[in-house]
């Protein structure tokens, strides 16, 4: 008896594995029909396996929601959010969040390909932070954390011999998120060396990426965190009649109201959680080396317009700014900053990309942030003066020229004043 129990834990999981391979094999392919509600949640959520799947972002997509990527920006549902403004006042879009804290253009950039198809022809709003653009770039940890399979798998198997496909290969390689023995692993080394895969790699790929979607239509709606109790709550905050002049007071109020703690007019819970206690006084002037202007996050940001071109998507793209009473304290060089705008607006508007909300210089405008670094009150009213007449209103076609020069270490390093 004794040996069938370890002859079953020896081959039991294998077996059990087997059968669950075969299964997911076998199920039809066919992607269910979310509710709508269901589609709400998700749109909301930021949730990990939202931003990695697939099944229910195309379907939103499909069903008029339009992507608003970024990072931990997009989290905090207060009164002047877009998500909340959207629903209020019975837009005819809505807006769903792909982002959370430590996505990169290279995240979003893999993300986007297994929704290609729902980005032709279409709209999206972008929400860069000057904090992607550091000596370092994407973040490793971060990568791996919402690194998805299936995406990539989507991608290798229509990856060409171009120069935009081996940056992105020889970037995912760079991430060692991607096994060194797996066959995926040297799919992805054959496009950065500018080959071809060979018959059995994408015999294996096609065969992994039907699982993983499989998986993904599955288990799409476990996890996803509910936030429209949340949504509501903001709504009821606002007048029921949209008023910008009314909007503006009611931010300046709530601004008012929620950073009574600090001179840094930073939301009191927010400098309780992360700066009281005398945390703050071990940030003056600890931020005077920060610089933004030198990167590799440059190369990574050209994958994503390099994407929006070859889909024909017409993007809005926010530059928001810095808290401007925290930069001072910690020694932030404006500057560098003001440098690292330019540098960000040459790269976009140099290519076509003419859809640009600058708001960098509004940093010392009261109640614009919520905290040191993340949009506020005033500032989600103003990114919604721009993002509602994009989205509602008919935009003259883009007409992209990409440069592969971008992609460059030259221009990754060089300065512009």
């Amino acid at each position: 008896m004794k040996k069938r129990h370890a002859l079953w834990y020896a081959i039991g999981p294998v077996l059990i594995a087997a059968v669950v391979t075969v299964l997911l094999l076998v199920v039809p392919h066919r992607t269910p029909t979310y509710k709508q509600g269901e589609l709400e949640k998700a749109s909301l959520s930021m949730s990990n396996n939202v931003l990695k799947g697939q099944a229910m972002k195309t379907q939103a997509l499909n069903n008029g929601y339009v992507p608003f990527f970024g990072s931990s920006e997009l989290a905090r549902l207060d009164m002047m959010h877009p998500s909340v403004l959207a629903a209020k006042y019975h837009r005819d879009y809505r807006p769903f969040l792909l982002g959370r804290a430590g996505t990169q253009s290279l995240t979003h950039y893999f993300a986007m390909q297994d929704m290609t198809a729902q980005l032709k022809n279409r709209k999206a709003v972008v929400i860069l932070s000057p904090q992607w653009f550091t000596k370092v770039g994407q973040v490793k940890a971060a990568f791996a954390m919402y690194y998805s399979p299936l995406a990539t798998a989507q991608w290798l198997l229509k990856a060409r011999n171009t120069a935009t496909d081996r940056y992105a290969a020889k970037r995912l390689l760079q991430m060692h998120t991607v096994h060194k023995s797996s066959v995926m692993h040297q799919a992805v080394w054959r496009i950065a060396h500018g080959r071809r895969l060979t018959a059995v790699q994408r015999g294996y790929l096609h065969v992994r990426l039907r699982l993983l979607q499989s998986e993904d239509r599955l288990f799409a709606k476990l996890g996803i965190k509910d936030k429209r109790a949340r949504l509501k709550k903001s709504e009821r905050q606002l007048p029921a009649q949209y008023s910008v002049a009314k909007l503006n007071q009611l931010a300046g109020d709530a601004g008012r109201k929620h950073t009574t703690s600090n001179r840094f007019q930073i939301d009191n819970h927010l400098y309780q959680q992360k700066l009281s206690h005398g945390r703050v006084k071990r940030l003056k002037n600890q931020q005077r080396h920060f610089d933004y202007r030198r990167s590799p996050e440059y190369g990574d940001f050209e994958l994503l317009l390099n994407q929006f071109k070859q889909s024909n998507t017409n993007v809005l793209f926010v530059l928001p700014p810095v808290n401007d009473k925290w930069a001072k304290y910690t020694g932030l060089s404006l500057k560098m900053l003001r440098s690292t705008n330019h540098k960000i607006k040459q790269q976009l508007t140099a290519q076509g990309f003419t859809n640009v909300l600058d708001l960098s210089e509004k940093g010392n405008v009261n109640y614009f942030m919520q905290d040191t670094i993340h949009l506020g009150w005033r500032g989600w009213l103003a990114v919604d003066q721009a993002v509602k007449p994009f989205l509602t209103k008919q935009q003259a076609a883009p007409h992209y020229r990409l440069k592969n020069y971008y992609y460059s270490k030259k221009w990754q390093q060089k300065l512009i004043n």
